[in-house]
Order: C-alpha cells, then sequence, then structure tokens
C-alpha cells in the first residue's frame, strides 16, 4: 500500500494530494499539467518534496517534518519513464543487468533472461540501444526495471511506442508476473482501457489535485460527467 501526503510546489504549480493507493494496480489520469508526472518523480525520490510524507508497505520513505529522506537507489522503486534512458555503450543483456551486481554471474544471467523473455525482447540481448526501435527501447527499459525485483513500479506512459494489439499482449504478460511477485504499480496514461484491462484502481488528477479515487467505472464517470457538464453551460 502507497500511502501519501504531498505538498509541493514548481513554480506557480501546487501538487497537493492525501490518499492511498491500495490496488495492485492504480492507474493515474488527468490532463497535461495535472501533476501526474510530478507524482511518480516525488515517490521516486527523484524531485523534492516540500512537505508531507510517503510511506509504503508501512515503510516511510520521506518524512519532511522528521527529517526522512530515503534515497531513490535505497527505496526499491522502479520508475519507467515515457521517454527511457538506456546506457548506450551496453548491449541489451547488460543494460538489463545493471542492477543485479549483488547476485552471482549465472544468477545475473538467468535473471536477465526471464525479464526479456517476460516483455518479448529476448531476441534483442545482443543489441545496443541505437540499434533498437521506439517500442523495443521501451521493452528494454521495462526489464530493466523489474530485474531488481522492486516492491513498487512507477510507469509514465510505458506502452505509448507500442501499438494496440501488443501493448495489449505485454499487459496480459505483465499482471501475471506482477502479481505472482507482490509488485505494486501506479501507472499514467491516457488510455482508459489499460484502467479496464487491469482491474484498476483510478485516481483522477486535475489541477494539482485529486478529483476522484475509485474503481474505474466510477472514477472515470465523475470526469466524463464534468465534461458533459461544461459542454451544456452556456
Amino acid at each position: 500500500m502507497l500511502e501519501l501526503k504531498l505538498d509541493a510546489r514548481r513554480g506557480a504549480f501546487r501538487l497537493q494530494l492525501e490518499c492511498r493507493f491500495q490496488s495492485e494496480w492504480t492507474v493515474v489520469f488527468g490532463p497535461s499539467g495535472a501533476g501526474k508526472s510530478t507524482l511518480l518523480r516525488l515517490v521516486a525520490g527523484l524531485d523534492r518534496l516540500d512537505a508531507g510524507q510517503i510511506v509504503l508497505d508501512g515503510n516511510t520513505l520521506t518524512d519532511t517534518a522528521h527529517g526522512v529522506s530515503v534515497r531513490p537507489g535505497r527505496r526499491r522503486i522502479a520508475f519507467v519513464a515515457q521517454q527511457p534512458a538506456l546506457f548506450p555503450h551496453m548491449s541489451v543483456a547488460a543494460n538489463v543487468g545493471y542492477g543485479l551486481a549483488k547476485l552471482e554471474r549465472a544468477n545475473r544471467h538467468a535473471r536477465v533472461a526471464e525479464m526479456l523473455k517476460l516483455v518479448d525482447a529476448a531476441n534483442l540481448s545482443e543489441r545496443r540501444p541505437q540499434d533498437l526501435s521506439g517500442g523495443e527501447t521501451q521493452r528494454v527499459a521495462l526489464a530493466r526495471a523489474l530485474a531488481p525485483m522492486p516492491r513498487l513500479l512507477l510507469l509514465d506512459e510505458p506502452f505509448s511506442a507500442l501499438d494496440g494489439a501488443a501493448s495489449d499482449a505485454l499487459l496480459e504478460r505483465l499482471q501475471g508476473w506482477l502479481r505472482e511477485h507482490g509488485v505494486q504499480v501506479v501507472l499514467v496514461t491516457h488510455d482508459a482501457t489499460d484502467a479496464y484491462a487491469t482491474s484498476a484502481e483510478v485516481a483522477m488528477l486535475r489541477g494539482g489535485k485529486l478529483a476522484a479515487l475509485g474503481p474505474a467505472p466510477q472514477a472515470l464517470a465523475v470526469e466524463r460527467d464534468r465534461i458533459v457538464a461544461r459542454l451544456h453551460t452556456p
């Protein structure tokens, strides 16, 4: 469970949230500038929180009142950005195995092979990032994020470079693996079908605040009703 009490200012923009993400999957929706990517970066520890707390599975990651701020690399949180950056001088296999230095060599190779197979990228292991398509890069970035077995996976439009069929197939494979390994997911997306496909809880952000939180039909209905009301306002 992810517990959030956030207050973060970025110029004229202010993100203020107080909520709990308890579902296996939470899909975050909202217009551009609503604070979706800022939310992920705060949870990952990549951005500074002005005030508040971030608690994951009972472990405090950030608490500004008590001076607690766990470093990003110690949070056991994986973050796949919309434009993932792989190490250009390394092969795909080396990229995926980058965070596995503590594993014995045989176990590291087995984990890399498992992750590449999971994202349907086993045939890419010897390629370099510059030789990959956008969709292949996203698959490899996802494999690299999952290899260290995180507690929480943060995804910012992770399937944007994949067509609908490829995205659906990857999402289906991921669901089983993530559930089996107890990894919670927070996914930023503009595609409402992702919420229904994962039976996700939906967090609707608007203007840096939480507009709705709940099952997809309920939370998305709030946004639909708001749009309809605006269209019928003289």
